[in-house]
């Protein structure tokens, strides 16, 4: 069983910043594509972006891309997204998830691990 540790979260102000981090204890880490997808109360789960098994390739919704960006260090295990010029429609718990393959994924189905997730809030 992998485990995946989401942090980072937090209440930020509208047009604020925060960068959430992604702890895996996978032994095949940099052999995974990894991925975040955000979830509110009664909607399903949102694909936010994702990260190939090496990090050369990225990509991030049309809805955040220009304000959020993922990366990846091999080395520690972990990866990141970073949050940029916050908006109160961001309000979500962000999780974190592990692909079943090497290359960049954005449907669920293709994920076959997930972290619990951390809060983030955006209000004045």
């Amino acid at each position: 069983q992998v485990q995946l540790v989401e942090s980072g979260g937090g209440l930020a102000q509208p047009g604020g910043s925060l960068r959430l981090s992604c702890v895996s204890d996978d032994a095949s880490f940099s052999r995974r594509a990894m991925g975040w997808f955000r979830q509110v109360p009664d909607k399903a789960r949102e694909f936010v972006a994702s990260i190939s098994a090496t990090g050369n390739v990225a990509y991030v919704e049309d809805f955040v891309r220009d304000r959020f960006t993922i990366s990846r260090d091999n080395s520690k295990n972990t990866i990141y997204l970073q949050l940029n010029n916050l908006e109160p429609e961001d309000t979500a718990v962000y999780l974190c998830a592990r692909g079943r393959g090497v290359p960049v994924v954005m449907t669920e189905d293709r994920y076959d691990s997930w972290g619990q997730g951390t809060q983030v809030t955006v209000a004045s």
